[in-house]
């Protein structure tokens, strides 16, 4: 089981956010709580099963054993890990 955390490139707010996704939704969500990122900040969507990172919390999340996946350098991994939160954002998941 691994948690993943993609580069910080979407601009809102004034800051770089990253999005974190797992394997899991178990995983998922038991990262979050040990990142200190309350439950209700999970984005449940289509899209795909995440939490946004500030980019400094996306360094912490690093560190504590994510693993860190780039658009650019890891496209096949990063579209597998992509494919895999839209199928846990429509609950199909187990």
């Amino acid at each position: 089981m691994t948690v993943y955390v993609d580069d910080a490139v979407t601009l809102w707010r004034g800051q770089r956010w990253a999005h974190l996704m797992a394997d899991t939704l178990e995983e998922l969500h038991a990262f979050a709580q040990a990142l200190g990122i309350p439950r209700r900040a999970f984005q449940d969507k289509l899209s795909g099963a995440h939490y946004d990172l500030p980019a400094p919390l996306r360094e912490e999340a690093v560190a504590l054993g994510a693993v860190a996946i780039s658009r650019h350098r890891d496209r096949e991994l990063v579209r597998a890990v992509i494919r895999n939160a839209k199928t846990q954002g429509r609950g199909e998941a187990p």
